[in-house]
């Protein structure tokens, strides 16, 4: 499986009289048989990206490599078209042709590279399998779930054997339950593949849950690029931070810097933060905590940092945890705890020194 290199890739469609950037010289790299996915809101140019991937549509400058060698360069006037990409492609309608049965659906690019009769529906049944839909080729494509038409169009993507699979937000239109089964499914499938995977979602679960490295787009660029992981707990970028969950933020002055630590002198007292990031005494900084990471008490916990004085202004139940607005002074953090606490009963939230991401004050991108 090939990786996949993307340098300065460039596209701009006309809108009315304006000319309108979708994609603003973006650069990205996506390793042999690891998914990669483009994450961000409605608008940011990750549709468009893995559009022109795709060869839907033509960039009007960069570079796209597979393994090294161009399919798409302008200064070196390469262009492969989409059909001599060898590229397996699910789009969010899944795009299943209702007159034909499951097995028709999932044949037809084979037919249409004429490969012989037997071995289509050998390996139409292969793909079925794969997709876990054995013994339904028979069944009329308007008799499916929303979870089985889906697993048609992965099984319609993969049955000529392509080299990368790029998904366009495939599990949108399923509801909640479908589309996690789904995921973990199609997270066991590409791993046993080890199909080189470029995933687009403006949902930070699939996002977080399914990709071995996440870029965070806005505004036709890219923001920050890490592992799933790193991007949750130790963004660089304000936006990221913002994107990825529910946060909350206190602003303070670095008082006093130590190796592993900083203490950060805010309106609402001290906050003890650890980390290794280079920071200057004096300098501003943003405290962002996750709701996960704070914890609320009846009474004040003996020797701990960042207890602050907590009243309860509003619950919501969600299942997992119950989420808390509770007022710090002026300050309203976000709090999920499993403990039950009335509106308006005073408490103690302590925050976790490991678990606060450090932002410079800047704007938001």
């Amino acid at each position: 499986m090939p990786s996949i290199e993307i340098e300065g890739l460039e596209k701009s469609f006309q809108v009315g009289k304006q000319r309108v950037k979708a994609v603003d010289g973006v650069t990205l790299d996506a390793p042999e048989g690891k998914i990669l996915t483009l994450l961000g809101p409605s608008g940011c140019g990750k549709s468009t990206t893995l559009r022109c991937i795709a060869g839907l549509e033509r960039p009007d400058g960069g570079e796209i490599l597979f393994d090294g060698q161009p399919i798409y360069s302008r200064a070196r006037r390469v262009y492969i078209p989409p059909e001599k990409r060898n590229i397996g492609m699910v789009f969010q309608s899944y795009a299943i042709w209702p007159h034909l049965t499951v097995f028709q659906n999932v044949a037809y690019p084979l037919q249409v590279r004429h490969v012989p009769a037997r071995q289509i529906s050998e390996r139409v049944q292969q793909a079925l399998a794969l997709v876990g839909l054995s013994g339904l080729g028979d069944r009329p494509a308007p008799f499916l779930s929303g979870g089985q038409q889906q697993r048609v169009a992965l099984a319609r993507a993969l049955v000529y054997e392509p080299s990368v699979l790029l998904l366009d937000e495939p599990l949108s239109n399923l509801d909640a339950k479908v589309r996690e089964q789904v995921r973990e499914d199609l997270r066991l499938l590409q791993r046993q593949l080890g199909i080189t995977t470029i995933y687009v979602t403006h949902d930070q679960l699939e996002a977080l849950s399914l990709s071995d490295t996440v870029a965070v787009m806005l505004e036709g660029r890219v923001v920050e690029v890490g592992a799933p992981q790193a991007l949750y707990e130790r963004p660089q970028a304000r936006f990221t931070c913002d994107f990825l969950g529910d946060i909350s933020y206190l602003t303070g002055r670095v008082r006093r810097k130590r190796d592993t630590s900083v203490v950060i002198e805010t309106p609402h007292g001290p906050l003890d933060c650890a980390t290794s990031q280079e920071v200057r005494e004096g300098e501003t900084l943003l405290a962002g905590i996750r709701p996960e990471h704070i914890n609320l008490h009846k009474d004040r916990p003996p020797a701990v940092a960042n207890v602050f004085e907590a009243t309860v202004t509003s619950a919501l139940f969600e299942g997992t945890h119950i989420k808390y607005r509770v007022a710090v002074g002026d300050l309203a953090l976000l709090v999920h705890s499993r403990s039950f606490f009335a509106v308006g009963e005073r408490l103690h939230a302590v925050i976790d020194p490991d678990r606060i991401v450090l932002l410079r004050d800047l704007p938001l991108t």
